[in-house]
């Protein structure tokens, strides 16, 4: 019996889950009633906040850690979500890291970095949860990019052609798989309220974003929730931004 309430169940991994905008979605997909697969890289500390916040609220959810730009080990982890679950129904690629600096003063280390991070690890997440999706004929892969991959920021030649990179991935992705009913779409976040914008003189930014604030992490949850629905069903390939209308 509980076997088959769990095969009823929706099953979804975030990656970066632990903090930010990764929790706030994790939270969100397990409010709605999913059972979600928080994966984190370092910081157990985070996440198994996360996890008991959404054990706390009465939702389903359980720790998975991996280094999504290691291929291997992000292999070994899904193998025992299919084993499990025998199936993931929604895939949020949200892991990343920026490592700020003008082009002029960057080294290899400094741009591979956060390619790997931010797109080759994609790459090994989605690649893995495709082929289990498409004898389903049933899945939602939501990619978490930026206003940064949209217009490039100085300072971001390595995050911005990472996120850039993403969107790409995501409109080829979309047009390749449409027809099995599997969406990909991405969310572009502008400036929000995480661990990533806390140390940005936001005083100033402020003046230039048109709702007059930043956002909140809730805000871009509420978007993948919407995108994940089956009233999204005849939206992939698109990119939403979610920017208090700097573009």
């Amino acid at each position: 019996m509980v076997e088959k309430i769990i095969e009823n169940v929706q099953i979804a991994l975030v990656t970066g889950a632990s903090r930010g905008i990764g929790k706030a979605i994790a939270k969100s997909l397990a409010s709605t009633g999913r059972h979600v697969y928080i994966n984190f890289h370092s910081n157990i500390e985070k996440a198994q906040q996360t996890l008991d916040e959404i054990l706390a609220d009465g939702g389903k959810a359980q720790l998975l850690q991996f280094d999504v730009t290691d291929k291997e080990a992000s292999e070994t982890a899904l193998k025992q979500i299919y084993e499990t679950h025998g199936k993931i129904d929604i895939l949020v690629n949200n892991a990343g890291i920026k490592d700020d600096m003008l082009m002029v003063w960057m080294k290899k280390e400094n741009w591979q970095r956060v390619l790997d991070a931010n797109l080759t690890g994609f790459f090994n997440v989605t690649r893995l949860v495709v082929k289990k999706m498409l004898p389903k004929r049933w899945g939602r892969i939501i990619n978490v990019t930026s206003t940064s991959g949209q217009a490039g920021q100085a300072g971001q030649v390595n995050y911005s052609a990472s996120k850039a990179g993403l969107i790409g991935a995501t409109q080829a992705l979309a047009r390749e798989i449409a027809k099995r009913k599997i969406t990909v779409n991405a969310v572009a976040p502008g400036f929000i309220e995480t661990d990533m914008t806390q140390d940005l003189p936001m005083d100033q930014i402020i003046k230039s974003i048109p709702a007059g604030r930043v956002g909140k992490p809730s805000e871009v949850a509420a978007a993948v929730i919407f995108l994940c629905s089956e009233e999204a069903a005849y939206i992939t390939g698109q990119v939403i931004g979610i920017n208090g209308g700097v573009f």
